[in-house]
């Protein structure tokens, strides 16, 4: 029989929270796993132990094959490019077997958990601001935003199944980056269809900067709104559901039949709007950023120019506008000054009013 390493593949942040709340979903993991199993997790970027730490630490506790997972909700380029090219490059370096699962993806453990924090945000809503009815409820559901129209849907198809699985009177969905519509839009639009309450909702695992940006825009636009009942729901943590859904994610890998990934990935199949990036070769650019955490450029707000209390994404417009463009499906918050050995195919809405451009403030 094989020792079985289980290697979390987390993103990283230059939020001390968010690395926080990683390592402790990772710690907790363990418990939903066979017990002779070893588990360990690093970050792709921004946030110390990196990916091949965890790695070698599974190695040197004498494992036979690693089963890998991305600690991501969804597929888009981190799980797709980043992390399979460290885990294959470390694989084939060290003569070791390492298998990569799905992301957690569109699951209705994952929809249970979210339904929980939303249901929680309306309860205590009720409670301290007086009942209203779901259905003069608006839900807003809040993605992280990718370059990948497959992450993007997946979001949309998480916000509708909340929608209805929990009756509210409209639903709008919206992305805290890359693509369209950025939260500041998406929420004046909201603003207008005449509910007497919007609840926010981030689909996030952690918190971080881009929860900051949520939000931070939601106060802004319910500063705007008086007569509007803004409610910020929590975002996923270490929520049960989310955990258990890791673990099989984890036990999938090694059953008779291993669940596909990416059915309706941009490189694999023409997707409306991205045919042009079938075959596109997949590669990592995540070396320049690995381990650095608080210290990394753009991770302080009072640092920057451009923003008063939280990250808007408006340094994204600024390196584009002062250097090339290089829409990674995150914000670094500084330009890039240095030259890549590789090419990111453009993605197509990037100056879509209600994507990153409307960051821009005259």
């Amino acid at each position: 029989m094989s020792k079985i390493g289980v290697m979390i593949c987390g993103h990283g942040s230059r939020s001390q929270a968010a690395v926080d709340e990683f390592k402790l979903l990772a710690e907790k993991l363990p418990a939903f796993l066979p017990p002779d199993w070893v588990t360990d997790y690093g970050y792709l970027e921004f946030a110390n132990p990196v990916l091949r730490v965890g790695l070698d630490n599974l190695r040197e506790a004498g494992v036979d094959r690693i089963v890998a997972v991305p600690g991501m909700l969804f597929a888009a380029m981190h799980t797709k490019n980043d992390i399979p090219t460290v885990l294959n490059t470390y694989a084939a370096e060290h003569g070791i077997e390492v298998s990569y699962g799905r992301e957690l993806g569109v699951d209705p453990k994952m929809i249970a958990a979210a339904g929980d924090r939303v249901r929680s945000a309306v309860a205590q809503a009720n409670s301290e601001l007086g009942e209203v009815a779901l259905e003069d409820t608006c839900l807003v559901v809040i993605g992280r935003g990718a370059s990948d129209p497959d992450a993007n849907g997946n979001v949309a198809k998480v916000a509708r199944m909340l929608q209805e699985g929990l009756g509210f009177g409209w639903l709008e969905v919206g992305y805290s980056g890359v693509t369209f519509p950025l939260v500041e839009p998406v929420l004046t639009h909201t603003a207008k269809l005449g509910y007497k309450r919007i609840v926010v909702f981030p689909y996030f695992l952690f918190s971080g900067i881009l929860i900051d940006r949520i939000y931070g825009f939601t106060d802004q636009v319910a500063a705007a709104h008086p007569e509007i009942q803004f409610v910020k729901a929590g975002y996923l943590g270490d929520h049960e559901k989310v955990l258990e859904t890791f673990a099989e994610r984890v036990t999938e890998q090694l059953g008779e039949t291993v669940p596909p990934t990416c059915a309706t990935c941009k490189y694999r199949t023409q997707v409306l709007g991205f045919e042009a990036e079938v075959g596109l070769v997949q590669e990592s650019h995540h070396h320049h950023v690995e381990g650095q955490g608080a210290s990394a450029p753009g991770s302080n707000v009072d640092e920057c120019a451009l923003c008063d209390t939280f990250c808007t994404g408006a340094c994204r417009l600024e390196a584009d506008h002062h250097h090339h463009h290089h829409d990674h499906d995150h914000d670094h918050g500084h330009s890039h000054s240095h030259d890549h050995a590789h090419h990111h195919h453009p993605y197509p809405h990037a100056k879509h009013p209600h994507g990153p451009e409307s960051a821009r403030k005259e």
